[in-house]
């Protein structure tokens, strides 16, 4: 007998809400002259909600699932054969070596604080670092979810914590049509993620911890580790049928093992041993091989000085940019040793006494 599904925490929205909330978008007055036209799709926009219209367009599973006829999300079901090349792209030796470079920073100068970041100055070392090393980079810039137009990292919803059968991978929690939650930048970072050998992260500290939008990427990477790759056994999304597969015994396959990791933090007054061992910490558990401690940077930049003169401050530490290009380096090396079977940690060959 599975534990029972508790519910009766969740909210209604009435009608006289939605369309406050919808109409939100539309207050220039440059949208004055369309208003009957926005009547009309926001009475639209309601019927989906109402209805919970999540995937209005969809496809038979087909063979490759356990339900052959479920009705799968065409937006997922594409994703989810993009991963599978991208996936096979990966173990196929004849493919260019590629790193994945990371800049968790916020700030850019397309927005509000009007400058570029310092984490975007690294990343651009780190990036010559490994086209030095001869291999294909691949620049994922998060500071994007907060200057271009309707882009998001959607969050998590915790479907991990009803059952781990319930997060699927890649995510199936979005798009959410019914509920306005599309443009999920999450559907090409998952396949940035997937034909990378190698990864390097780099990220300042805001309040002890990594910046928003990395954590909203971390949170939402937690179906890479242990997700179900097929919805069609949960039926979508129900709980009672995630938590009899959790029981009968799950395996939590781990989707991004065996690829490379680094991770660069820097700050300025706090923080940046504490979020650089939190960062290796959760790459570790998710299968990544470290490319060495020289690739798990923590330094300070300007410490203790004003925030007006830190791009200064970077100017003057040439040791931390040189740190810099090491680490990037390391990256780049481990991940010819990963390709050529000679990196392995000393655990790999032990059974493992528990899962997850």
């Amino acid at each position: 007998m599975t534990s029972p599904v508790r519910t009766g925490q969740a909210q209604t929205m009435g009608r006289q809400e939605f369309g406050e909330r919808f109409r939100q978008r539309f207050v220039d007055p440059a949208y004055d002259a369309e208003r009957d036209a926005l009547v009309r799709l926001e009475q639209i926009a309601w019927e989906a909600f109402d209805e919970g219209r999540k995937a209005p367009i969809t496809v038979k599973a087909g063979a490759s699932f356990a339900d052959p006829d479920y009705d799968l999300s065409r937006e997922w079901r594409d994703l989810h054969l993009r991963l599978k090349d991208a996936q096979a792209a990966w173990a196929d030796p004849a493919t260019p070596a590629r790193v994945l470079i990371i800049n968790a920073s916020p700030r850019n100068d397309g927005t509000c604080p009007g400058e570029m970041s310092k984490t975007w100055r690294m990343t651009q070392i780190a990036r010559t670092a490994c086209e030095a090393e001869g291999m294909t980079v691949d620049v994922l810039d998060l500071s994007r979810v907060t200057s271009d137009y309707d882009r998001h990292i959607h969050p998590c919803k915790g479907c991990v914590s009803t059952a781990m059968p319930l997060c699927h991978w890649p995510c199936s929690c979005y798009p959410n049509h019914a509920s306005g939650q599309t443009n999920d930048w999450m559907a090409e970072i998952y396949e940035q993620w997937v034909r990378a050998h190698g990864v390097l992260l780099l990220t300042p500290v805001h309040w002890y911890q990594v910046t928003s939008p990395l954590k909203l990427m971390m949170d939402r990477l937690v179906c890479a580790d242990g997700g179900n790759p097929d919805p069609t056994t949960t039926q979508g999304k129900k709980a009672e049928l995630a938590r009899e597969l959790e029981l009968k015994g799950w395996d939590y396959p781990k989707h991004l093992a065996g690829r490379v990791y680094g991770v660069v933090v820097h700050g300025d007054v706090a923080g940046i041993e504490g979020t650089r061992r939190a960062l290796s910490d959760w790459l570790d558990w998710m299968g990544l091989l470290d490319a060495g401690f020289g690739a798990r940077l923590d330094r300070y930049i300007g410490y203790y000085e004003p925030y007006a003169t830190s791009h200064d401050a970077l100017d003057a530490d040439t040791d931390v940019q040189d740190e810099v290009k090491r680490a990037a380096r390391a990256v780049a090396l481990s991940v010819g040793l990963m390709r050529s079977g000679r990196m392995k940690h000393g655990d790999e060959s032990l059974p493992k006494p528990r899962t997850k």
